[in-house]
């Protein structure tokens, strides 16, 4: 396949970027999206020229590290995929593909296609986890969990964090991935004892690291790789509400 990339070019948050054109004549169809660019980084290597620097790790569709805006979509044309998931057979010989990073104040590019996605790691700090003091570790049958809750915390638990929802949405906004990551602890036995701080502390979090808020767009949804589910932003807004209507939350 030969191919026109159009790829962002910017050396960190300080400096302005720009889309630089490429051209590839020897993509195999059966490659990878990331595969295809570490060829690309190849031939610049060769030239002496600077690789064009993106994020990726596992390359299985696990750790959500490779999110790149294709297109104008984010992950690319195929739903229900990340980055490293797609293949170029998607595309066209003699296409043309522009290559951008996540685009949100919260998520500072570092370089080229990489961002900094601290935010959502200090969002799940801010209360993603149990602290109540339950003793030692119960055996795993011995508290019930209803199949129902079982499977809405499993599906929400499915999040990996990979920034495709604040991507997408027109206001950069992470209450989808925020909402999954209360969701999966909220919906069990074991995250009642904390459930309404939670709420409150994350969400205050995702406020305080300049995400913008909900709309109902539905592109979050529409690009995620998980499909994660905007019912959880409904439960979230739910138990927020109750929270600060019944003080039941930490202010």
């Amino acid at each position: 396949m030969r191919l026109t990339l159009k790829i962002w070019r910017q050396p960190n948050a300080a400096t302005p970027g720009k889309l630089v054109d490429y051209r590839l004549d020897d993509v195999s169809e059966d490659s990878s999206f990331l595969e295809m660019l570490d060829l690309l980084n190849q031939h610049l290597i060769d030239r002496n020229e600077e690789p064009v620097t993106f994020d990726h790790d596992c390359r299985e569709g696990i750790c959500g590290m490779c999110g790149l805006v294709i297109n104008g979509i984010a992950h690319g044309p195929k739903k229900a995929i990340t980055t490293c998931q797609l293949h170029m057979r998607e595309f066209k010989d003699g296409d043309t593909i522009v290559v951008e990073p996540w685009r949100s104040r919260a998520f500072p590019v570092i370089k080229d296609l990489m961002v900094d996605r601290g935010a959502f790691d200090r969002i799940i700090e801010a209360g993603g986890y149990i602290s109540v003091n339950t003793g030692a570790a119960p055996d795993a049958n011995a508290i019930p969990v209803p199949k129902v809750k079982a499977d809405r915390a499993m599906d929400a638990a499915a999040c990996i964090g990979c920034g495709a929802c604040v991507a997408a949405c027109p206001n950069s906004s992470a209450m989808l991935f925020t909402s999954a990551k209360l969701a999966h602890l909220n919906s069990l036995p074991q995250g009642q004892a904390e459930r309404y701080d939670r709420a409150v502390l994350m969400v205050d979090q995702m406020d305080k690291e300049g995400f913008g808020g909900c709309t109902n767009y539905g592109e979050c949804e529409a690009v995620c790789p998980k499909e994660i589910s905007l019912d959880f932003i409904a439960m979230m807004n739910r138990d927020l509400l109750k929270a600060n209507v019944t003080g039941a939350g930490r202010r």
